[in-house]
Parts: C-alpha cells; structure tokens; sequence
C-alpha cells in the first residue's frame, strides 16, 4: 500500500464577495442619530427649508451691520417712497426737496443747479436771512456739508452750496420716512428671538414638569394636571393685556408670556411619553441598581423623550413666531421704534392701498420663514421617526 499524502494546511479563501470583514462592518455601523441625520439630509423639501432659515437669520442678524443706515433713523425728504434700485435723490427730485427745505426755513428758493455731486441754491427773503437756516438742508436728507458761498443785499439774499447725499431705498421707506430694509431686518431679529427664546421657556419648564408628574403619577400627577387644565381655561389674550398694563411693553415680557403659556402642550407630550417610558426595563434596572426618582428622571425619562420634543419644538417656534406678531398685530407687541414682523405687518395693512411695499416685503419674509420652519418639523419628524411616515 502507497504511501497516502498528508493533507497540508487549507489556504485561507478570503471574504466571499459580498460580504465584509468584521472589521469592515464594525466601521460601516451607524448609531441611531447618524441614521437620523442620514434621513434628514435625504429630504430635500427639509433641507431646503434649513437652507432659508440660514439665509434668513444671516440677513437679519448680519445684514444692518452691511446697510449704511440705522433702523430709527428718519429721512424727511423720502416718506413713503416705493422701492428702488436707483439712487436717490434723482434728478427731478432734488429741486423738490430743495424747495422744501427752504420752505421751512421760510425763504424763497430763488435758484437752484446741481453739476456732479454739488448743487447750489440761492435763497432770498424780506429780511436778513440767518445763516443758521442750512440746518434745515442738511436735515433732510438729501443734501450734506451745506454752507454760505455768497451774501448780497445787505444778507436777504445768499448763495449756499453743498454735497447732494443720494442713496438707496431697495425696499422703500416707511410712512415716517425709515429704511423699510433695515426695519425688516430688525423685525426678523425681534420675530426669531421671541420664537427661539419663549420654545426655550416652553421646553425647559415643560419637560421637567410633564416628566415628574408622568413618573411620579398617583395623587402628584393628578394635581399637576389639574393645574395645567387650569392654566388652559385662561384666556391667553386678556392675559397678555393684564400683563402689559402692569409691567409695560417689553421684549422680555412677550417671549417670557408666551413660553409661560405654551409649555402647557409640551408638559402634556412628555408626560404621555413618560407614562409609556415608565414600564420599560431600564427604568425597572435604575430602580433596582437604586437610583433615586430625581436620577431616574433626569437620566432615563427626559432623554427618552428628546425625539418627540425636538420635533414638537419646530412646530412650537413658528406658532409663537404667529403668537408674536398677532401681539404686535394688535399693538401689545414690542415698543417702537423696536419693531417685528408682525408690527411691520400691521403697518402696511394700515396702508395697504397706497402704499403696498409696506405689506408685501414683511409679510414675505414672515411666510417664507414660517414654511421653512415647518418643512424642516416635518423632516425631523420623519428622521426620528420613520414609522410614522
């Protein structure tokens, strides 16, 4: 009998296409947040809408830094004028204004010439003309650096000249001649800092008081609730009222009422996610490693709940965003000149006849914001939970 050949070491075949090493699927797992985020990045309609609110925050935080004029700063000669690209004065427009501002200085505008950038102007009157009536050009608006070139008839009559100031009105003015473009700017900061400031309110009041009174439950849970079923049966409006005849109208008074009342439906969400969180088996483990309720909450319960509040969030900061400016809408919002969108709103429906930009431009921003906002709920809602789609 031959001799049989010992059978030697099996060669390694390698990973079978298609599949991967240990290693490999160890680097390729996810966690639940970064699938979570994988979904969000997925819905276009959701990023877009985070797209706008980015757009939106840079040019009403960032934007008066860029524009010339300040958001109380009034210009007489242009009250109410539409939006333009063109610089202004122009051309036709000088003259006028130059007419005015010696009309209220109670002079004749006798002539008038503008070559480049200067302009002269003679002025006459029955008596010496004091030459402290420049003030009234340089006041205007239109006009800068005005001084007396010549004085003839015993000072009734002057020759004065100057810089002519033009500038830019993209969004008009207002009815008290203000850059309708710096106070949009303004309203977005106001309108997004009441909506982001009173959602913080709500959340952090709602969630400790839903999760305390859901996991304690018993007598606790039913005063508790018993107190926020109260607090529903106010009236929000006539609260408001009582508040600012109290304490005056604020800025911190409108998001601080605001959150005071919305944390009522957050309180309500978390308490209902508490109830179910509860039973689980962690929570039976806390209980049982001998955690105390306070660590049990503050560790399991609250970041159990983050999915559902984070979501309920997005949906909170435009309606207080609504709530903010039906406040101003009805004048109990900020006090001017301090303005938001709602404020703003209110003012060019006041005008919408004649002078329509006053309307369009605010209430443009404050619809493109608000379906932002909600595209971008709706999107976390499905990236958090895909079941419900």
């Amino acid at each position: 009998m031959s001799d049989l050949a010992m059978p030697g070491p099996t060669p390694d075949p390698g990973p079978l296409p298609g599949s991967a090493s240990p290693a490999a699927r160890e680097m390729q797992g996810r966690s639940l947040f970064q699938l979570a985020m994988l979904r969000l990045r997925r819905n276009k309609a959701a990023m877009a809408g985070l797209v706008v609110l980015a757009l939106v925050t840079i040019f009403a935080f960032l934007g008066p830094f860029a524009s010339p004029h300040r958001y109380d700063e009034v210009f007489p000669a242009y009250v109410a004028v539409p939006p333009s690209l063109e610089a202004r004065p122009g051309a036709g427009e000088l003259e006028g204004a130059a007419g005015s501002a010696a009309a209220r200085a109670r002079v004749a505008l006798s002539d008038f010439e503008v070559s480049g950038q200067s302009f002269t102007a003679t002025l006459s009157s029955d008596r010496p003309i004091d030459p402290r009536v420049l003030r009234y050009f340089d006041r205007g608006g239109a006009f800068v650096g005005t001084k007396v070139i010549e004085t003839r008839d015993e000072g009734r009559t002057i020759s004065v000249g100057g810089v002519v100031e033009r500038t830019y009105f993209p969004f008009g003015t207002d009815a008290n001649g203000r850059d309708l473009l710096v106070r949009i700017m303004l309203g977005g900061q106001i309108s997004l800092a009441v909506g982001v400031l009173a959602s913080l309110v709500s959340l952090v009041v709602g969630v400790a008081y839903g999760a305390v009174a859901g996991y304690v439950g018993g007598r606790v849970d039913g005063v508790m609730m018993r107190l926020v079923e109260i607090l529903y049966s106010l009236p929000f409006v006539f609260l408001v009222v009582m508040l600012v005849v109290f304490f005056g109208r604020s800025f911190i008074l409108i998001f601080l009422v605001i959150g005071a009342v919305e944390w009522l439906d957050m309180a309500r969400i978390v308490r209902g996610q508490t109830l179910a969180l509860k039973r689980r088996e962690f929570v039976a483990a806390a209980e049982a490693m001998g955690l105390s309720d306070l660590q049990i909450v503050r560790r399991h319960i609250i970041p159990n709940t983050i999915g559902p509040v984070i979501v309920y969030v997005t949906i909170v900061v435009p309606k207080v965003i609504l709530l903010e400016s039906f406040l101003s809408f009805l004048g109990l919002g900020v006090q001017a000149p301090l303005t938001s969108w709602g404020a703003l709103i209110s003012d060019g429906a006041a005008r919408m006849q004649s002078a329509p930009w006053m309307l369009i431009f605010p209430a443009a921003f404050f619809v493109v914001t608000l379906f932002a906002l909600n595209f971008v709920g709706d999107g976390l809602r499905d990236a958090l939970d895909p079941k419900d789609r």
